[in-house]
């Protein structure tokens, strides 16, 4: 154990979104090495912890619980406890609890580090063939309020937008999509990243609509919108000009 007060910290541990053999070495003996690991679901995370020989204790750390636990968490970090964070799948704090207790830490000169892994959203984009010199990540978008809100400015983004989307809602969204962004516009679908049924639907907005009516969604759901295209109209030469 590290039990040292000058390097107590919060490690941010990033877990596989399918696939088990991408999580990392230095994963592995960070949440051996710990005193204590934050999961989303304990159920979940135990499965994964099993399969990799790992004993360190887990409590529950989730949203519904996360401002209550975070006063005493601080304490426990403030006393030289190492904590590691993990979420069900991917990098926590990415559309999954783990924000509000990165703050309280920075706000109160605990160290926080986060490893480098798997995250959903990296190779949605890098599959799409969509621009990805410029995006921009939002997450699951409102359920109702402020929806059409958020619709009418993302129809005027001009970079390549990320959205997670749950399965039963993927119709509901394409269809929206077609109306905020038009049916032409260029998107991917990406589904079960890094599992054995991977999947990335491309193709227009009315084309991907299509193909998901006849073929149910299912797993997890990555959506990558091309951005709104702005013409540019071509300069005038001043030597061409008549004078």
């Amino acid at each position: 154990m590290f039990h040292n007060i000058a390097m107590s910290k919060l490690y941010i541990v990033p877990t596989p979104i399918g696939n088990l053999e991408d999580m990392t070495f230095r994963a592995i003996r960070i949440l051996k090495e710990v005193d204590l690991i934050l999961a989303e679901d304990t159920r979940t995370s135990g499965k994964l912890l099993k399969h990799f020989e790992i004993g360190t204790h887990m409590y529950s750390h989730h949203m519904h619980n996360e401002h209550k636990t975070i006063e005493n968490l601080i304490s426990r970090l403030k006393a030289g406890e190492n904590i590691a964070l993990i979420s069900d799948a991917g990098t926590p704090a990415i559309s999954d609890p783990g924000f509000l207790l990165t703050r309280a830490c920075v706000e109160n000169g605990v160290a926080v580090e986060c490893l480098p892994g798997a995250t959903a959203f990296v190779p949605a984009l890098v599959n799409s063939g969509l621009p990805n010199d410029k995006f921009v990540f939002e997450g699951f978008l409102p359920d109702k309020k402020g929806k059409q809100t958020r619709y009418l400015a993302l129809a005027e983004e001009t970079r390549t937008m990320i959205l997670y989307v749950s399965p039963h809602k993927l119709l509901k969204t394409l269809v929206e999509f077609s109306i905020y962004f038009g049916e032409d516009r260029p998107i991917c679908v990406s589904r079960e990243l890094s599992k054995l049924h991977e999947e990335n639907v491309r193709g227009t907005v009315r084309e991907v609509l299509s193909h998901f009516e006849k073929t149910a969604p299912r797993g997890e759901i990555v959506v990558v919108v091309g951005g709104k295209v702005v013409s540019k109209e071509p300069k005038k030469n001043k030597f061409s000009e008549e004078e």
